[in-house]
């Protein structure tokens, strides 16, 4: 996982989408298309996540949530590759959005170097949950400056700490990672939680903060499942109703569906989620169709009631 670039942009009411800084790796900007299907997506049908893909570049967007920032309909964007999951982005939001809020600029140019500053923050923490030898690297500097401040007992503890929690931390997280892949998703939370507790001992607080985050997101899946699981069955069943001609459930399968996208997006299931985008497209088109249908019949009933 290696995200591309990083974005901060408002949904102006009036205007529409508007990038107010970014820093990107590769140099290339956002398309226009992405910021629009964003705003259909978080405005038009009020999804929280939000993702889409252009160019074999996947990008993710989410609210920024800050009483101290005074601009509204904030959001905040990841540009990925197209084989990367979000899942690692979701989780480790929460400690990123903490950074840019308590960062926050109106000027351009200082918010580019917060969102390259949190960017960078990202790869950090990617290398430390891959390399338990980087977290070691970590407890020695902060031993050392408890040794240059005379907290000896601290120090001691945490290095006593730092031979064997780093390796426990991975060993956790492997097994998480397995569990889901496997869609053992409670053994999964389970896991994760645990590398938590053990990064929280040894005071890696962003590695705790991200692993939390993860097992919530995690945590929700077996409840999603059951709720796609149920929304597809209803939905199948208004399609069987439609075929004797009971038009007017088009409009009753909009919403349902336009729910089954946002479960799948959890899921990162973009099979699922483009099949379902053209049934989205066709049910609204189909729903217009059939109220002028109903108008033309009504009024044709009227007409010849008059004669």
């Amino acid at each position: 996982m290696s995200p591309q670039a990083i974005f901060l942009y408002e949904i102006d009411e009036s205007f529409g989408p508007n990038i107010l800084a970014e820093y990107n790796l590769s140099q290339q900007k956002i398309p226009p298309e992405v910021l629009k299907d964003f705003t259909e997506k978080h405005v038009t049908k009020e999804f929280n996540d939000a993702s889409t893909q252009k160019d074999n570049i996947r990008y993710y967007s989410k609210p920024i949530q800050g009483e101290s920032i005074e601009k509204k309909n904030l959001y905040l964007g990841f540009a990925l590759k197209e084989d990367e999951n979000v899942i690692f982005i979701r989780s480790a939001f929460e400690t990123i959005q903490e950074r840019i809020v308590k960062n926050y600029s109106k000027e351009r140019k200082m918010m580019d170097l917060v969102l390259k500053d949190a960017l960078n923050s990202l790869f950090t923490l990617m290398d430390k949950l891959k390399e338990p030898k980087i977290i070691i690297e970590t407890i020695n500097e902060k031993t050392k400056e408890m040794l240059d401040n005379g907290k000896l007992q601290e120090a001691r503890e945490l290095i006593n700490l730092g031979e064997e929690i780093p390796e426990k931390i991975a060993e956790e997280i492997t097994i998480a990672e397995q569990s889901l892949e496997n869609k053992l998703y409670k053994k999964a939370k389970k896991s994760y939680l645990k590398a938590a507790e053990l990064a929280e001992i040894i005071q890696e607080f962003e590695i705790v903060s991200f692993l939390k985050h993860k097992a919530e997101v995690v945590g929700t899946f077996p409840d999603l499942s059951k709720e796609r699981e149920r929304i597809i069955s209803d939905v199948g069943k208004g399609i069987s109703e439609l075929q004797t001609n009971q038009l007017h459930l088009y409009h009753e399968m909009i919403k349902p569906i336009n729910r089954l996208v946002e479960i799948s997006s959890a899921f990162e299931d973009n099979e699922l989620i483009e099949k379902l985008l053209e049934i989205y497209s066709n049910s609204i088109r189909a729903d217009k169709l059939a109220k002028e249908l109903f108008n033309l019949d009504k009024k044709i009933k009227e007409d010849f009631e008059s004669i």
